[in-house]
Parts: structure tokens; C-alpha cells; sequence
């Protein structure tokens, strides 16, 4: 299966999707948190960088966009000051919005969120503050969307409700849409409300409630996969064709009219920020319908790209090729962590757009011992990802004499990408760490210590603000002394000629 999405990602097609659903501006503010207010038991934020995205169905568009997919959207604007902020990021997308209806007096919905970084290694979100207008539109902006929607379909491959409750998605909305899809021939696919009746869906081809949303439709709770696709089941009397519940750890269960059923785990994650996960099921599976693939396809592909959003701050669109790179991961098992500084520079400038910090260390590895691992856990608690840079064969030549290295640099770079905790292993052919460091940039430089701080080499990375952290070492273990103890216990050359 995971040849077939591969594939369907390297091709050259540029489905053509419909979004029709609320938009929604999203406000980050970041900076320092590094004393309590003089003013009330609070922290106290000094920002210093502010950054706007959008959300609800702008997310689905940003990230539609970014998979290469031809958007169109239908939706409403506001007539206040963050207007002009919403037209732009679409317009930067390319995403045409000046067909879309306005509705006078009506604010548009920001979600601001204030970031602040301490101690930890990572911004984490303080509080979030919302301004919004929830209430019903008027009969002539819902026919005024409607038209937006029936232009649309007659190019459109698939239609992406999002719906977030700010209006745009009214009970009116959503029959007229889904009929006058159903006379195109074209199926839609909803991320439905929180709470509510789900009849409001009927004759969706898909929607994907989380296992909260779903439990809220259904009047119950659900704990288990088993339990969720229970859910899925009984959700489909709603009038639905199919329904895949979103199970965060737990993967997605799905089920189909047809009678097809489906629980597909998920690979274990470390959740950053959820928000945007529920907008990349929508887009993937949105995505992949439209490119020609079936449900379980369709399922796998956003299991994978919901999985990577937790692991970003915020809402964070995929790109193709990283999706092509997370398929190929266990086909390539361990040399898909070795990687070229130009690639690994690309992959950490993604990390970073999503608010990680990347954690560095250094070594030989030779004859990889409980010692290296104990370091490099601990290398990797420090940051959100682990670089581990490798002194090639030539280098350890250089550093450790002729005899040296006992294991070869492929060897060893397979062993270091064997180890759960690294993420990324990239070689460096010169005598010292300096050069590779400047290029990496790594928010953190670890290692062990037996050093000094003054001793670390690459240490003025805390000119840019990175950080210096040495971690406790086991001297029980040594490479060059587990090499003379190996000598000191070969035979000797009488007493291996013995009979």
C-alpha cells in the first residue's frame, strides 16, 4: 500500500478541491518567560515575534495548497481589520477569495495564542484567546455561498466541508451543497461540529469526527479502537456512506455501507501540539480520494500525516515529499536516518517552522557501548530531535591513529540509526565538530562531562542564543579500553598452534 501512495505523490496530478466551511485567522505570539508579574501570580511575557496562519478551513486550504491540489473555496469574509490580513495569506497561497460574499458588521473569528519559552527546551502555549461571532448568517449570505458552490462543482473533484460552527456551514448550507454535489457526481467529504445532530451530514461520502466528537454525537464515551469502530458503525445510520473516527494514539477506525470495516494503528508519537490534526485527516483523506485511491489508502496516508502534525507547533501544512520520505522510512528501515547536510539542513528548517528545537551531539561511536547510549538519551531529552554528527573513517584516522576505526563508517552510522532516540546521522570528514556545527545551527550542543564547557568544541553557538548542556558519563566504559582489554585476552600465537 505504501508503494501505491508513493507513487500516487511523486505524480504529476493536481486535484481540484472544493472547501467550503468557516475561516479562521490564527494570532502566535511568542517570547520569553523568565519572571512572575509584580502585577499578579503570573507569569509574565516579554514577546518577541508574532507570527498569523490560517485556520479552521483556511488550514484545509494552506494545506490542500501545499500538497500541490488546485483549491477553490467557498466561505465568508468580515468587513473588520483582519480582513485584509485573511485576503493576503490566501492571495500568498493562491487561492482566489475576491468572489467571496461579506457580511457587514460581522468580526472575523482569531484565535490568538501566547507562547512563551522558560526553561524547557520548547515554547509551550500559555493561553489562548479567542474573538469571535458565531452566530446564524442571513438566508442571502447562505445563497450567496451556495452559488459559490454550485459554480465550483462543475470543476471540482472533491468538496472538503469544514465545519467549526461560525456560521458558514448552516443546516441550509449543507443540504444545498450536498445535493447539488450529488447532481454533479461529485462526493463530500465533512469534518463535522462539536456536539449537534450528524443528520445535518446525511449524504456525505466520509466525515471524521475524533472519538469526542463522535462520543457527543452518539451519547456515549469511547476508550477503546474496538469502541470506535463500534462508533463508526452506528454513526453511518446518520445517513452517511462511510465514517472514520479519528483515535489520536490509537489510530482510526473506519466503516463503509458497503460493509467494509477497518481499525488502522497509528506509530507512537511525541505530541507536541494537536491543533491541525483534525484539518490534515480532512486534507489528506480529502487528497487522496480525489487522486484516484481508495478508503484504506486514503486512511493510511493521513494516519501518517496526522501523526506528523502532532509532533509541530501549531498548524503546520505537509508537504509531498515529506510524506514520501515518512512511507519510505520503514522500507528503507535504518538508512533513511543517514542523511547529507543538505538534506538534513531542509528537514531541520522544517522542524523549525514547527517550533522545535534541535538537540546536537558528536563522537566516533566506535565499538557503540552502554556508555554511548546512555549519553545519547540523554542528548535526546534536551531537544525535540536528536543530530548525532560522525567522524568519518577518515576522520577518526586522524583523531584516534592508522588502527583505527574498528568498525567502518557505514557500520557505524547503522548502528547509531538502529537506536530509537537519534533521529538524524549525518558525517563530517574533519578533524573537529567546528565546521558542521555552524551549518547545523542546533538550539542545543550536548555532550558528555568529562569535558568542560570551555572544552566543547562548538561551544559559540551560545552567540546565537543555543545552548551548551553536558550530560553525566559512565566511565566503567571506554572504546579504547574495551580495544586493549579485546587484545589482552587473544591467545597468543604458541598457544593457538596447539593441537
Amino acid at each position: 500500500m505504501s508503494d501505491r501512495l508513493i507513487s500516487m505523490l511523486e505524480g504529476a496530478q493536481r486535484p481540484r478541491i472544493l472547501v467550503v466551511g468557516d475561516l479562521i485567522l490564527d494570532r502566535y505570539l511568542w517570547g520569553d518567560v523568565d519572571r512572575i508579574s509584580p502585577e499578579a501570580p503570573i507569569p509574565l511575557l516579554r514577546v518577541d515575534a508574532e507570527e498569523h496562519r490560517l485556520g479552521g478551513a483556511g488550514s484545509v486550504v494552506a494545506m490542500l495548497a501545499a500538497l500541490e491540489a488546485e483549491v477553490a473555496l467557498a466561505s465568508l469574509l468580515s468587513d473588520d481589520g483582519q480582513s485584509p490580513r485573511v485576503r493576503a495569506l490566501l492571495e500568498g497561497l493562491g487561492v482566489a477569495n475576491d468572489h467571496l460574499p461579506v457580511a457587514p458588521g460581522r468580526r472575523t473569528t482569531v484565535k490568538e495564542r501566547f507562547l512563551g519559552r522558560a526553561q524547557s527546551r520548547h515554547a509551550q502555549q500559555m493561553i489562548r484567546v479567542d474573538y469571535e461571532e458565531a452566530g446564524p448568517i442571513n438566508a442571502e449570505l447562505e445563497n450567496a455561498i451556495v452559488t459559490l458552490v454550485e459554480r465550483e462543482l462543475a470543476r471540482a473533484d472533491l468538496v472538503l466541508v469544514s465545519d467549526y460552527k461560525k456560521g458558514v456551514c448552516s443546516e441550509e448550507v449543507l443540504r444545498r451543497t450536498i445535493a447539488a454535489a450529488h447532481a454533479a457526481g461529485v462526493r463530500v467529504v465533512a469534518d463535522p461540529l462539536r456536539g449537534g445532530d450528524y443528520r445535518r451530514y446525511a449524504g456525505c461520502a466520509c466525515i471524521t469526527p475524533n472519538r469526542l466528537e463522535a462520543g457527543l454525537a452518539l451519547g456515549t464515551t469511547i476508550e477503546t479502537p474496538a469502541e470506535g469502530l463500534a462508533a463508526a458503525e452506528r454513526l453511518l445510520e446518520f445517513g452517511l456512506d462511510s465514517v472514520v473516527v479519528t483515535l489520536d494514539r490509537d489510530g482510526m477506525a473506519w466503516a463503509d455501507r458497503s460493509g467494509a470495516r477497518g481499525l488502522f494503528p497509528v506509530r507512537p508519537r511525541q505530541v507536541y501540539d494537536i491543533t491541525g490534526a483534525g484539518d490534515m485527516v480532512l486534507s489528506l483523506i480529502g487528497f487522496s480520494l480525489a487522486s484516484g485511491a481508495e478508503f484504506p489508502e486514503a486512511i493510511e496516508l493521513a494516519n501518517i500525516g496526522g501523526g506528523l502534525e502532532v509532533e509541530r507547533l501549531g498548524v503546520v501544512p505537509l508537504e509531498r515529499r515529506e510524506l514520501i520520505d515518512e512511507l519510505r522510512a520503514p522500507l528503507e528501515g535504518r538508512r533513511a536516518k543517514v542523511i547529507a547536510l543538505d538534506r538534513l539542513q531542509a528537514e531541520l528548517a522544517r522542524r523549525r517552522a514547527a517550533g522545535q528545537q534541535i538537540a546536537m551531539t558528536n563522537g566516533c561511536f566506535d565499538l557503540l557501548h552502554p556508555g554511548h547510549i546512555a549519553s545519547l538519551r540523554a542528548a535526546r531529552q534536551e531537544g525535540d530531535c536528536l543530530v548525532v554528527g560522525l567522524n568519518s573513517d577518515a576522520s577518526v584516522k586522524l583523531l584516534k591513529g592508522p588502527q583505527r576505526p574498528i568498525v567502518n563508517e557505514a557500520g557505524r552510522a547503522e548502528m547509531l540509526a538502529a537506536l530509537e532516540f537519534v533521529d538524524y546521522v549525518v558525517l563530517f570528514d574533519e578533524r573537529d565538530v567546528t565546521r558542521l556545527v555552524r551549518d547545523v545551527k542546533p538550539d542545543v550542543l550536548v555532550k558528555s562531562a568529562s569535558y568542560t564547557k570551555e572544552q566543547v568544541v562548538g561551544r559559540e553557538i551560545e552567540a546565537y542564543g543555543g545552548r551548551v548542556v553536558l550530560v553525566p558519563f559512565d566511565p566503567t566504559y571506554s572504546t579504547t579500553q574495551l580495544i586493549a582489554q579485546i587484545q589482552e585476552s587473544r591467545p597468543t600465537a604458541a598457544a593457538s598452534e596447539r593441537p
